[in-house]
């Protein structure tokens, strides 16, 4: 990790890392990567697991919060149904009832609307300033993008209706025109590697033509699987424009073959112009 005279933060570069001139199409994961509308999300998801799942003979709070919060965090990027299979699957090992794994979900997503719809409200009445929900910078780098005449899509783990609405609250849907994508009912029909492949089905392109930027383990693995060229935002959630990277995010994007790895935005310029070079980082 370092900061040099072309970068103002933090930014990591792995030995993997080639810069990609003939880079055409740009994947974004939403929450967290972009939108912190829903920032502190697993504060809602964790506690709702520790109340529900049945407890056994030495049992301590700290390690079924660290089994759970395990769990939580390595489904981070896919939709939500799986982290509620993941954890109707925990209920049936101890021994529980277990519910239908959607019950799970609207629970989690009633509870998660008591969190943010007053952030949801303030954006829409303009009580709150749309930008203080986006990962510092976010905006400048969608422009730098949209300029150099690249394609952006948008593929998120929440459900489809929410991305929607909550990226044209932000004012980032028009990047992105009709390629927003997120969680269905039936879960089987979506997955951020569906949406890779149709990318490049679509537009007769190679892996090395995609790059994506992302929080979670999944985009990273995915974009790395067909040869693109993945940055991991480790973005700082809680605190916005700190420039201090998530330790746990970084070590477990890294981990799955990150490329790249930000704080946040504050570097879109100079990283676009090193992703775009012809000369490799030295």
């Amino acid at each position: 990790m370092f900061s040099t005279n072309a970068f103002r933060g933090l930014i990591e570069f792995s030995p993997s890392f080639k810069p990609r001139s003939q880079i055409s199409h740009v994947l974004f994961d939403f929450d967290g990567t972009l939108s912190l509308i829903r920032q502190g999300w697993p504060e809602v998801m964790l506690p709702m697991f520790m109340e529900m799942l049945p407890k056994q003979n030495g049992d301590s709070d700290e390690s079924l919060r660290q089994l759970l919060f395990d769990d939580i965090m390595r489904l981070n990027g896919k939709q939500t149904i799986y982290q509620m299979i993941q954890f109707a699957e925990r209920v049936k090992e101890r021994g529980g009832q277990a519910r239908e794994p959607l019950w799970y979900k609207n629970e989690y997503l009633r509870r998660l609307d008591e969190r943010i719809r007053h952030r949801l409200e303030g954006i829409a009445n303009g009580s709150l300033a749309r930008d203080n929900f986006l990962v510092h910078r976010s905006r400048e780098l969608l422009e730098n993008l949209q300029g150099r005449g690249l394609k952006l899509y948008l593929a998120s783990g929440t459900d489809e209706p929410f991305v929607k609405k909550e990226a044209a609250l932000l004012d980032v849907d028009r990047y992105f025109g009709e390629h927003v994508y997120g969680a269905k009912d039936d879960y089987k029909t979506f997955s951020k590697k569906m949406v890779i492949e149709r990318i490049m089905r679509d537009n007769s392109i190679s892996g090395a033509q995609l790059l994506a930027f992302g929080d979670g383990y999944v985009e990273i693995e995915n974009t790395k699987a067909v040869g693109g060229l993945a940055v991991a935002v480790a973005s700082d959630e809680a605190h916005n424009g700190s420039g201090r990277m998530d330790e746990w995010k970084r070590q477990r994007l890294l981990g799955v073959g990150a490329d790249v790895v930000i704080p946040d935005y504050r570097d879109a310029d100079p990283l676009l112009d090193r992703i775009f070079s012809i000369e490799q980082v030295r």
